[in-house]
């Protein structure tokens, strides 16, 4: 079992993100406990209210809202009961026994997992202590409640590397509220892979149908160094109301990203190498821009070509899946930027060439069949422009003959 501790001011945006994830049938709330009624018959109120009563205590402390998720790896699919035994152990090693608190139990990720939702504030007004709550005392009751449950230990359960991406869902609009599937998105991007640069982030952004945007170059948010967060539809076009950086969790700000962007630019170097090799043994055959791409997919490496309207490419972005760093053409090397891998790439023409190949067999066909029944007619017409050809080359034959009397 791993178990994350998150500390906040914010009990409703706690509360918020679980009963979110209810609506959308990701997620059931299995436990209410130290409230006045049973779980299925609490309203949004009634579960925030008993929380921010006791936070209210203690006007104080800032920190007043505790969420912990509790993760069990693939395959140990524990009953409700047992998650509530668990949730009420867990809490009472880490010294909230007398804190009324929420146990959600979770299915949106690749694992079994449930959030736990309570307050580190005391009915007398006392604040439990967090600092290295998740170091000490949460370390010791998350190895007794291995023993005791029969769980998987969390030192093999790390040694686990589950498929993040799968856990994540494509950007839908009007599915989901905007501002969670762009929050939930943009943690796991952010979180995994290695770009340099606001268009190397939408590259990987725009897989999930998100786009950050800083507006145009002459705009004002642009000067401001302002930036927003879009939805896209399947089409690649922005849709509903864009979310500005500063009011999602995280604050993923033009500022914040480009610190990130300088430390990926370090991060990112050992994959280089690996990637400049795979790019030469594919393009040492004849490529179209199609089988260059599927090629490189086989390899779980995504390449991102933009072109302009007569199909010239302009620009290239390579997204390694396997290890999450993310290239543009030039920075790899002169001879995978957009100018060389456009002179160097074959056009795509597979429909047309299917198409004439196709009407070639045909005709072939039609040739065999009319000679072998003596008919005449299709070989008339096959050859009527070559006849007529022959016939005004004789033609004129005559006519030099003509001329020159002979």
């Amino acid at each position: 079992m791993v178990a994350k501790i998150k500390s906040g001011k914010s009990l409703i945006g706690a509360l918020n993100y679980n009963e979110n994830k209810v609506k959308q049938d990701k997620a059931v709330l299995i436990a209410a406990v130290g409230y006045p009624k049973d779980a299925e018959c609490l309203s949004f109120y009634d579960k925030l209210f008993r929380l921010t009563d006791l936070a209210a205590m203690n006007q104080r402390s800032k920190t007043n809202a505790v969420h912990i998720s509790l993760n069990f790896p693939n395959g140990e699919y524990l009953a409700d009961e047992t998650l509530r035994g668990i949730a009420g152990d867990y809490l009472r090693g880490i010294g909230f026994a007398t804190q009324p608190y929420l146990v959600y139990r979770h299915e949106d990720a690749g694992h079994p997992h449930i959030h736990i939702v309570t307050t580190n504030i005391k009915r007398n007004g006392e604040r439990i202590n967090l600092h290295y709550l998740g170091q000490n005392e949460s370390e010791k009751i998350r190895k007794v409640i291995e023993i005791k449950y029969g769980l998987t230990k969390a030192e093999e359960q790390t040694q686990q590397k589950p498929d993040l991406k799968a856990a994540i869902a494509v950007a839908s609009y009007g599915k989901a509220e905007t501002k969670r599937t762009i929050t939930n998105i943009l943690s796991f991007t952010l979180r995994s892979y290695k770009f340099t640069s606001v268009p190397e982030l939408n590259a990987v952004l725009q897989q999930y149908h998100i786009q950050a945007d800083r507006g145009a170059k002459d705009s004002r948010m642009y000067a401001r160094e302002g930036l927003i967060y879009w939805v896209l539809d399947q089409q690649g076009n922005k849709i509903g109301v864009p979310i500005k950086a500063s009011t999602i969790y995280g604050k993923p700000t033009l500022k914040s990203l480009e610190e990130k962007f300088r430390l990926n630019t370090q991060l990112r170097k050992p994959f280089k190498e690996g990637l400049i090799k795979i790019l030469d043994l594919v393009l040492a055959k004849p490529q179209t821009k199609n089988t260059f791409q599927g090629e490189l997919l086989k390899k779980d490496i995504q390449v991102i070509l933009r072109q302009n309207d007569e199909g010239r490419i302009y620009g290239v972005t390579f997204i390694d899946q396997k290890n999450k760093v993310v290239f543009n053409g030039s920075d790899l090397g002169k001879a995978y930027s957009a100018n060389q891998l456009s002179a160097q790439l074959l056009p795509d023409l597979p429909g047309k060439i299917n198409r004439q190949r196709q009407s070639d067999d045909e005709i072939a066909g039609n040739v065999l069949r009319q000679t072998a029944t003596g008919g005449n007619e299709l070989m008339d017409v096959l050859f009527a422009a070559e006849r007529e050809d022959l016939a005004a080359l004789n033609k004129f034959k005559r006519k030099k003959r003509k001329g020159l009397k002979l």
